[in-house]
């Protein structure tokens, strides 16, 4: 009966603090909602969250969203604002904004809209609709001691590093998270494949509305199917998929009418304008992000390399947008990675960062490092001086016969070859199941893979001694194949010993002995390989140079693991199907045009790494 009422008690305690915490924005912060007009007269809806305690003057942080400043009403508030709940508690003024186009604001939204250098007159981007917010809220809501900073995870974070170009003199930091860079290589492209898994999220971007709204104006399609691999493989061609998505999906009229890099996906690039970058800038991204690896790796470097503001980056063992949470065991589908990452993150980075330029003025030491990169081997943070690291070398393993990856090439030209049949794609993916966007897949055991036979395996013996990879990745592939198209597809694994323990997360059918965790995985669509703009065909069972640069990564290989690599064609249904015919727009493929192919892999081919001394 004592336990009874000890848990009892403890559950009213937790309740009781659980609807404290729901109430705490209610009850700590006045809600305004008022429109900002812009240049060219469109007003934008937004959200101010002011702290009812007016005795001192408080910055500002600012999100500007293409995903709704919900709950709408004055008299409806957020359970949590801001970028975490220590600088919710601690009193900032925090504002939401619905985008140009989106949701209760004005105007015409254009996915990615393009930057305009040197604009004119009225003319307007996301650049000069930041500017102009920053502009009346400084000098309008009261109590705010004229400075911003803007953050945002994933489509916010490309306005938040959008926010950078022409900034406002009162923006003195930014933090882009999870920040889209460029979307023919994050979220809907991965140089030049079509993510197939993310064919669901056109709904949420291609439907466009003609006035303010407050509710959903577009629908997802109804599949009818709990497994997508089925539903895709059944579903054949792009160009079936067409019944989903009609005429008045304009996203999905744009992705078919520029299967290429072209001026349209150039000029929404927003990587290419990061120079003279004045405002202090935090990237911060996930090792395991699903969506946007390449975001925010080449956000910091480009600025690192063109600018000289204070510009560091944070990595940490997340997917996408995991930093943002709470919960107090870190996991990646099975592979468990620590304690409270996310929740120390917030407290003792985040909210340093943005407390020492927005209410310290930037003054002394901010204390965080230049990089600060979490090692998803040995299960801990690295602070770094520069990123890439200063005291690294090169490291080259051959891909050689019998599925050994090698640091020298035998004089002997050999190869491996494979199969690839378009009516049985490798799966990304053991799981059963139907998502929206995928994200597990990247520390899913691999071993499923390394048993087909449509799958080349390279692997080094056992590591006598720790190798830490740090840096890029380049795999330098040569290749042919019977067809005059191909995919290719590279894996980086870690092999664990036989003796790896269990982790609670681990799927009840796995074991960790001998995990074949992926760490770094990435495809090119092999008509790209010289030029994303200007596709070539392969000419059949003619040896090819085919170079693919991997995402960056930090990761320790222990002694007692093994470093292995796939290689692969197919991805599915992460990936949409290449015909291995050339045809000029894949979208446009007909149900003839997918063929069967040989591959091939020459032993001299060769991954480059770059590795801590």
């Amino acid at each position: 009966m004592r336990q009874i009422k000890l848990v009892f008690a403890f559950l009213l305690i937790f309740n009781l603090a659980t609807a404290q915490d729901e109430n705490f924005v209610k009850e700590n912060y006045t809600k305004t909602e008022t429109t900002i007009t812009m240049r060219d007269g469109i007003k934008l809806f937004t959200v101010i969250y002011a702290p009812k305690d007016t005795s001192k003057k408080y910055p500002i942080l600012f999100q500007r969203t293409p995903y709704s400043c919900q709950p709408y009403g004055e008299d409806q508030f957020r359970s949590k604002i801001g970028p975490n709940e220590f600088l919710m508690k601690e009193g900032n003024i925090v504002v939401y904004q619905d985008v140009r186009g989106r949701w209760a604001s004005e105007g015409v939204y254009d996915n990615m809209r393009a930057y305009i250098p040197n604009k004119k007159g009225k003319q307007v981007d996301e650049a000069s609709d930041t500017y102009d917010s920053i502009e009346w809220l400084v000098k309008n809501v009261k109590n705010n001691n004229g400075n911003v900073g803007i953050w945002g995870i994933s489509y916010p974070g490309f306005y938040a590093t959008y926010s950078l170009l022409d900034s406002h003199p009162a923006l003195k930091a930014v933090s882009p998270q999870a920040c889209i860079g460029d979307f023919f290589f994050d979220d809907f492209h991965h140089n030049g494949a079509y993510l197939l898994s993310y064919w669901r999220a056109t709904a949420l971007f291609g439907y466009e509305k003609t006035k303010p709204v407050k509710e959903d104006w577009y629908q997802f399609p109804e599949l009818g199917s709990k497994d997508q691999y089925q539903f895709f493989l059944d579903a054949g061609p792009l160009s079936n998929l067409d019944k989903y998505y009609k005429e008045d999906n304009v996203f999905w009229q744009q992705l078919k009418k520029h299967p290429n890099y072209d001026e349209f996906w150039e000029s929404r690039g927003i990587i290419q304008h990061l120079e003279n970058i004045k405002p202090a800038v935090m990237v911060v991204g996930g090792l395991f992000d699903a969506e946007d690896l390449y975001g925010p790796f080449e956000t910091y470097k480009n600025i690192e390399k063109r600018s000289n503001n204070y510009n560091t980056l944070v990595f940490g063992p997340w997917s996408h947008g995991d930093w943002s949470r709470t919960k107090v065991r870190q996991a990646i589908g099975n592979v468990y990675f620590g304690d409270n990452i996310s929740l120390n993150y917030q407290k003792n980075v985040e909210t340093k960062f943005f407390n020492h330029f927005l209410k310290n003025n930037g003054k002394g030491n901010s204390g965080l490092p230049e990089a600060y990169v979490f090692d998803t081997g040995t299960k801990e943070w690295k602070s770094f001086e520069q990123w890439p690291p200063e005291q690294t070398e090169k490291k080259t393993y051959f891909l050689q016969s019998n599925q050994k990856l090698a640091e020298s090439a035998s004089n002997t030209t050999t190869f491996e070859e494979f199969v690839s049949d378009p009516k049985k794609p490798v799966p990304y993916s053991e799981d059963i199941k139907m998502v929206f966007t995928p994200r597990k897949y990247m520390t899913d055991d691999q071993r499923f893979a390394a048993r087909r036979t449509d799958v080349l395996v390279f692997e080094t013996p056992i590591l006598e001694k720790d190798i830490t990879m740090a840096g890029e990745i380049l795999a330098k592939l040569n290749v042919s194949t019977t067809g005059t198209d191909a995919d290719w597809v590279v894996k980086v694994i870690d092999v664990l010993p036989n003796d790896a323990e269990d982790f609670p997360e681990t799927q009840e059918y796995l074991k960790m002995g001998n995990y074949h965790m992926m760490v770094r995985s990435e495809i090119l669509r092999g008509r790209f390989r010289n030029s994303f703009s200007n596709p070539e065909a392969f000419v059949p069972n003619e040896k090819t140079d085919v170079n693919i640069k991997l995402q960056d990564i930090n990761h320790t290989f222990k002694a007692g693991h093994k470093i292995q690599l796939q290689i692969q064609s197919t991805w599915f249904p992460l990936i949409d199907l290449n015909p291995q015919t050339f045809v000029p727009n894949i979208f446009e493929a007909k149900e003839e045009d997918f063929k069967k192919q040989t591959h091939r892999v020459y032993n001299d081919s060769s991954i480059e790494f770059t590795v801590l001394k």
